[in-house]
């Protein structure tokens, strides 16, 4: 199904700040607009088409399975993200596969569009290359967690960065208010551990007083105390 392209939905991106009304009125007209119901793939690892799809609405995620099968979660993305740009930079398959947690809106913009939009705009091109920096970043710090840490490390990890992102002004907050409350299965997949022993964790958070289980939540009662726990273990000050 497709959307009317509107140059106001592509003003949520922060990879265009600053451009003209003109410019982005012209790349709404070069993007195909979807809407894509929650549950379907967005895109498939090994793929070569390279367009990139700019998250307009909803909630996407990247994800992969290992040769055992297991789920591998990357990160959710919501409004004002952008998937596919790497295959879009290098021409290389996709690395990875990207489904719709919730119903969405995307614009896909072609390959050469995105890549003649870098040449002909140095200012989103330097905006792009910040975000991949992030990225390198957060993929860095997930590996070291991986290879170095337990399971009860990995999941306070993956709880600070859920109830950071969830919270306005994180670093200000006591609590934080993760919803909707997310499956165990699905914590598992991020920490790279089954579900029982997700579950088992997060039953010993809450007996420490650390986490509050409500119907349509988990809240962190101490974002301070588990930036400090993780750290600890990291080796490195306050995150």
């Amino acid at each position: 199904m497709s959307d009317r392209p509107s140059s106001l939905a592509l003003r949520r991106f922060a990879l265009f700040d600053e451009l003209p009304a003109e410019r982005l009125d012209a790349l709404a007209g070069r993007c195909t607009w979807r809407r894509v119901p929650a549950g379907q793939p967005l895109l498939l690892r090994r793929q070569r088409r390279a367009d990139v799809f700019l998250v307009v609405d909803g909630t996407v995620r990247v994800t992969t399975y290992g040769a055992n099968g297991r789920q591998v979660t990357f990160r959710d993305l919501g409004a004002g993200e952008i998937v596919g740009d790497l295959s879009a930079l290098d021409g290389q398959p996709r690395s990875a596969d990207v489904v719709t947690v919730a119903d969405s809106l995307v614009a896909v913009l072609e390959r050469e569009a995105f890549l003649a939009l870098l040449q002909e705009e140095p200012a989103v091109a330097l905006r792009l290359m910040a975000r991949l920096a992030l990225l390198v970043r957060q993929l860095s710090e997930r590996v070291i967690e991986l290879s170095t840490l337990g399971v009860q490390n990995r999941l306070h990890a993956e709880l600070l960065r859920l109830a950071r992102a969830a919270t306005e002004n994180a670093d200000a907050a006591r609590e934080a208010r993760i919803a909707p409350v997310p499956r165990h299965a699905e914590l598992a997949s991020r920490i790279s551990t089954n579900r029982e022993q997700v579950t088992r964790e997060l039953n010993a958070l809450v007996r420490a007083g650390l986490l509050r289980k409500e119907t349509d939540a988990l809240v962190v009662t101490d974002l301070a105390r588990l930036a400090r726990l993780v750290a600890e273990v990291m080796g490195d000050g306050e995150r």
